[in-house]
Formats: structure tokens, C-alpha cells, sequence
């Protein structure tokens, strides 16, 4: 046994090393890691049993259930209005795009942004793996090949850094990340579960909708060559301030000599700024301004309207699959936003595409402005999904180039064979049967403690909002009302000057759209437009936080949408910079209590405060002013049993 356990390393690597060796000879084949349901933490919650003459369907976000006799002759006319049945097929496909689908997302990560052409190539990942030696990890350390400095860090050759991503006990690969092999070359693309899963220390088992609190995606974007593709993302608001060569021009869509921006000076500008992002957080807006918001949970059941802000209120699944659309048609290739970037940033979309493409990762994908093509007309010879802005697999709403409440940039992620909207619509279907693993027995607060708890949570008037049977009122409060970091609110208040109506396909649409594609209006009586505005931070509202149903506390610190208020094992260690930032990972019981206690509050905000990293990216942990301490009149052992109550909440 000893002798093996030297040679499971060696072992591993080959296993590898067949897997790719293999896929040079298969046409463009992949692999990600799925998690059989014995290697998952919260199996029981997961499973949905199905009676045979009962139909469900969804209908923009409206529950129909009903005897399946009765609708046998109708299925194509309850499609055509939008109606989604949910089936154990579509269940199963959702979890399978959750974990392996990246929507073509490698090319951009790959050959443009270059993730994995910098210091932290492919096969130092799989080493790392080979040296767990069949363990799980929530946090594989990647050795560099090469003496780097970036973001004002210097790393040598042999450092290891964290990249967060959490290998399952025996797997070959990371959760969430997908290998492929096409043209020559391997690619890496990203699924959903990169941050929407994660593994359980002690067990070495997978959480499915556990957020993954310490992924540490700043910094390997900002290692990546090319990481100036990522600008919107930044803080990089003008990028007039990087011309440094006004001659150094391309022909914009106005027929009119415009300089680029120059590549190495863009660069430094962006790489300063994602290495500041806290682990666990990412941003997910496309505003010119670094807001980072922690990765959410994906306990989403009962959970509407989605999204830190709030702005995934409608369409199917209650705007679920608004949200989860949103992921790749707009956060994972930039690129998307070509048809878009002068009316949201004033950016020619010349100069919007020459600046992505000027330092691409991939010779093949680097545009040269001295080639006498326009930015565009370069894209368009290598677009992989042509007809479409960007590289990934995404179709237009019908009034493209208008955005709507169900597509904030226009596109919705549909891959060819599929119908329109079919992969989105599953992963919503599937993300809502997923429960949160029940407290372990032994760790299990006594009765008394969690009744007590259960009325303290009454007394508070914490159920003033966070009431029924989701622990929410579904609505989305002003920002200045809650008075959490304000910056991420208003992140979607551009878009107003691109609103139009909502429209999509019925979901019996294949995909490519046909010329003849029939549209539909997506209902939106029901859905309160002052919440619209909220929500997208439309009419200078200054924008909004959703109300948070609460299940699941225990797998998401830290807290609010900020990842703000993050306190460590010891009480001590108080504010991301002494946690997080430091790799230690927040403490949920210490974290929720300095939810409700103003002074622990207190002191996690000025920790925050001192950190210019924090203050850069919108980090503050501020707001939700509503304390159980004994300033309002609480005991501790009332505090005490208001927060195991919260982290036991058993979801239905």
C-alpha cells in the first residue's frame, strides 16, 4: 500500500496524459469532471420523483401543473406560448450543462484573454492535481513556470499560488473547468459549477450550489497575457488615457482614423486592478467600475427575483433563467458586447473589438492594425459562431440590437442543436431542485436553542422581509434604504439608453434561428415596474439589493453582496483583509454574528476600510443596519440562538 501510494502521483499524470494523447486523435473532444451521486454532500436533497400522469410545466415563470391526459394534444400549442415542461430529461441535461458546458467560452479564455498562456499553464495544473494524490482539495495550489510581476507582485519560477478551484477526492480535473481539444490545440473553458460548487473539507465530497468562497479568479486573469480583453470589468473608464501612439490607428464605423489604446499600457491598468479582487468575488457587469460582488449561492428555489441587484425578474423560472443566461452571454467573452459598446461607453465598436483583439493570446486571433482590415472584419474571418457578436454560442433576441429585461446585452446562450433558450431553461429546472446539505447530528444545536432562536427571529422583526417559506419577500430595496456599498446597484443603468420590448422564441425553436423564427412577448403584467427600474437602476434610482432568502448560510459566508463582512475562526480576525485576503477562509457562525452585532460590524468595516485593495473594488461590508445585540435590547444567549437557529434553516 505504501509503495502505491508513491506511485498514485505518477499514476495520475498518466491518466492524464492518455486523456489528452487520446483527444489529439478524436475530433475535438472534451472532458470536465461530473461528480457521481455518491461522491456528493447533499445527494438526498437533490433527487425528485416524478408521478407518471402529473405534467409540469413553466410558463414565463408561472407553475403549471396538471393531469397529463389532459394535455396530451397540446403540447405544441402550450410551447408555443412559452410553456417549459420539466422532465427528468430536461433535469438531467441541466446538470450536465451546469458542469460541462462553457457555451464555447475557451476560445475567449484561451486564445484571446490567454489563461492559460501565462506563468500557470495546463500541465503545472495537472501536476498539482497528480501531487494530491487522489485527495480533495478546495484549493489547488498551481506552481508557475516562469518569474512574472504583475499587478505590482513579483512571483518567481516553483511559487505556488491559490487558485481556489476545488478538486472532488479522486477526480482528474477541477470542478467546473472543461479541456478541449480542437485545431491542434487544447483550450480551457468554464462551466457554471467553477462557482457554483465546492468540496467539503472534511469529507472530500462535492456541495452542488455551494458558492466557491475563495476561487481566486482575479489573479489568474490578471497572470493571463492578455487580461487588457477584460477591461470593462476594471476600472478602466477611458481609453483615451492609454493612447500613446496617436498614429497607431484603425478606420472606426464612422469612416474616421481613431489611435487604439497602446496594449502593454492597458494592460498594467487592468492587471493592477484584478489582483486586487478579493478571493470568492468577481465582477459581473460590464460598467467600466471594479464592483465585485461575492459569487452567490445556488440554493435558488423560491428565491426570485435573481441576482445580487435584482435584475433577473423576468421570463422563465421567475427570471432564473435570465440570471443564468447572463453568466456566459455576457461575463465569459467580452467580445459580445461589440454591438452595444457605443451606446452603453461611447466606444466605437472598432475600437472596442481592436482593443480586445490587439495583444490576443493566440497569433491567429491578434489583430494588427497595420493589416489594413478593420477590427470587425479581422473578428468576423475567425468567428467561431458567426451572425453573433463575440465567439460564444449565443442567438439574438428578436429586437437586437436592443436589450430587454430578460437579456441585458441582447444575447441569450443557446448551442446549435439545441432549441432556443433549451440549456438555460434546463439548468434553471435543476438548480431548484438543489438543497443545501442538512446540519450534521452531531453538530446540531438542542431544540431549545433553535425554538429560542425562532423567536428571537420573530421579536427582531427580521420576518418583516425575510418571510414564507424562502425567507424572502421577493422584492428588491433601494440601495440607499439598505445602505449596503452602493456601486453594484446602479451597474445595469446603462442599458436604459438600449431598452426595448421583451420578446424571445418559443421554446420549440431550433437553434440556428430559422429566417422565419416566430417571436413572442414575454409577459410582464404581473411584474412591478417600479422593481424594473430597481433592479436595472434605470431613471437615476441609484438601484437596488434583493431581499435574500436565507437557506443555506452555513456553505455561503461571507456576507452580503459585497462579501463584506467576513470574519475568521477567531474574532480577531476580523474584515476580508484577515481573512480571504490572507487565506483564511470566513467563519460562518463569527461572519453571521457580526451580521447582527454593531460593534463586531464595526470593526469588520474599518478593517475594510484601511485596505486600499478593498476600497479600489467596493469591498466594505457595510449596511443592513438591523442588530440583535444588546444595544437593541438582546441577551447574548438570544444572539447566540438567533444565529444557530439561521444556519440550521431546513430548506422544504
Amino acid at each position: 500500500m505504501p509503495k502505491l501510494k508513491r506511485l498514485l502521483p505518477l499514476l495520475i499524470l498518466i491518466s492524464i496524459g492518455v486523456i489528452i494523447w487520446v483527444a489529439a486523435y478524436i475530433a475535438e473532444p472534451e472532458y470536465a469532471y461530473i461528480p457521481p451521486e455518491h461522491k456528493l454532500e447533499n445527494t438526498k436533497q437533490t433527487k425528485v420523483h416524478e408521478a407518471a400522469f402529473i405534467r409540469k410545466y413553466d410558463v414565463w415563470g408561472k407553475t403549471l401543473t396538471v393531469p397529463g391526459a389532459a394535455l396530451q394534444d397540446q403540447d405544441p400549442r402550450l410551447a408555443a406560448n412559452g410553456a417549459v415542461e420539466v422532465t427528468k430529461e430536461l433535469l438531467a441535461l441541466g446538470r450536465r450543462t451546469l458542469y460541462e458546458e462553457t457555451f464555447g467560452n475557451e476560445v475567449f479564455l484561451t486564445d484571446i484573454l490567454g489563461i492559460a498562456d501565462g506563468p500557470m499553464k495546463l500541465k503545472n495544473v495537472v501536476k498539482a492535481i497528480a501531487e494530491l494524490k487522489g485527495e480533495a482539495t478546495t484549493n489547488l495550489r498551481v506552481e508557475l513556470d516562469q518569474d512574472v510581476t504583475v499587478g505590482g507582485l513579483f512571483f518567481r519560477k516553483g511559487d505556488k499560488i491559490d487558485t481556489g478551484f476545488d478538486v472532488a477526492k479522486g477526480a482528474y480535473f477541477p470542478i467546473g473547468l472543461t479541456v478541449k481539444y480542437a485545431q491542434g490545440k487544447t483550450r480551457i473553458g468554464v462551466s457554471c459549477m467553477a462557482c457554483h460548487a465546492t468540496v467539503n473539507r472534511e469529507t472530500g465530497k462535492v456541495v452542488e450550489g455551494a458558492p466557491n468562497s475563495d476561487l481566486n479568479m482575479g489573479l489568474m486573469l490578471a497572470l493571463a497575457p492578455n487580461s487588457a480583453a477584460y477591461f470593462t470589468h476594471t476600472d478602466v473608464a477611458s481609453l483615451v488615457d492609454y493612447i500613446k501612439n496617436e498614429k497607431r490607428t484603425v478606420m472606426n464605423s464612422k469612416g474616421k482614423a481613431e489611435a487604439l489604446p497602446d496594449p502593454m499600457q492597458l494592460e498594467k491598468a487592468v492587471d493592477d486592478n484584478l489582483v486586487k479582487w478579493a478571493p470568492g468575488n468577481f465582477d459581473t457587469t460590464v460598467d467600466l467600475i471594479s464592483d465585485v460582488t461575492q459569487i452567490p449561492d445556488m440554493f435558488t428555489k423560491g428565491g426570485h427575483p435573481y441576482s445580487w441587484s435584482g435584475f433577473a425578474l423576468a421570463g422563465p423560472f421567475k427570471g432564473l433563467s435570465t440570471f443564468s443566461n447572463n453568466v456566459h452571454a455576457q461575463n465569459t467573452d467580452t467580445l459580445s458586447q461589440t454591438e452595444v459598446s457605443e451606446r452603453l461607453w461611447g466606444i466605437d465598436k472598432e475600437i472596442y473589438v481592436g482593443t480586445i483583439l490587439q495583444n490576443a493570446a493566440n497569433s491567429k486571433f491578434r489583430y494588427d492594425p497595420s493589416s489594413g482590415l478593420k477590427p470587425t472584419e479581422f473578428f468576423n474571418r475567425l468567428d467561431p459562431n458567426p451572425g453573433t457578436p463575440g465567439v460564444n454560442e449565443v442567438i439574438k433576441i428578436p429586437n437586437y440590437p436592443k436589450v430587454s429585461a430578460i437579456a441585458p446585452n441582447g444575447l441569450y446562450i443557446s448551442s446549435p442543436g439545441f432549441k432556443a433558450g433549451e440549456q438555460v431553461n434546463a439548468m434553471s429546472a435543476y438548480q431548484n431542485t438543489v438543497r443545501p446539505p442538512e446540519t450534521d447530528p452531531a453538530e446540531a444545536s438542542d431544540p431549545k436553542t433553535i425554538k429560542l432562536g425562532a423567536a428571537v427571529f420573530r421579536k427582531a422583526q427580521c420576518i418583516t422581509c425575510h418571510a414564507g417559506d424562502f425567507f424572502t419577500n421577493n422584492r428588491i430595496m433601494r440601495a440607499a434604504e439598505i445602505g449596503t456599498e452602493p456601486a453594484r446597484a446602479a451597474a445595469f443603468s446603462r442599458t436604459e439608453n438600449a431598452f426595448g420590448k421583451t420578446e424571445f422564441y418559443p421554446p420549440d425553436t431550433p437553434v440556428p434561428l430559422p429566417p422565419d423564427a416566430k417571436t413572442v412577448e414575454v409577459p410582464m403584467d404581473d411584474i412591478d415596474p417600479d422593481q424594473i427600474t430597481l433592479g436595472f437602476g434605470h431613471k437615476q434610482s441609484g438601484g437596488g439589493y434583493k431581499v435574500k432568502g436565507l437557506f443555506g448560510l452555513r456553505w455561503s459566508a461571507p456576507y452580503l453582496h459585497d462579501g463584506g463582512v467576513a470574519v475568521g475562526p477567531e474574532l480577531s480576525q476580523v474584515g476580508v483583509t484577515e481573512t480571504l485576503m490572507k487565506g483564511i477562509q470566513p467563519d460562518p457562525y463569527n461572519s453571521l454574528k457580526a451580521m447582527i452585532d454593531r460593534k463586531l460590524r464595526s470593526q469588520v468595516i474599518e478593517a475594510n476600510r484601511k485596505d486600499a485593495r478593498l476600497r479600489d473594488t467596493h469591498v466594505t461590508g457595510q449596511g443592513h443596519s438591523y442588530w440583535v445585540d444588546e444595544g437593541s435590547g438582546f441577551t447574548q444567549e438570544q444572539q447566540d440562538a438567533l444565529v444557530k437557529y439561521l444556519l440550521q434553516l431546513k430548506m422544504k
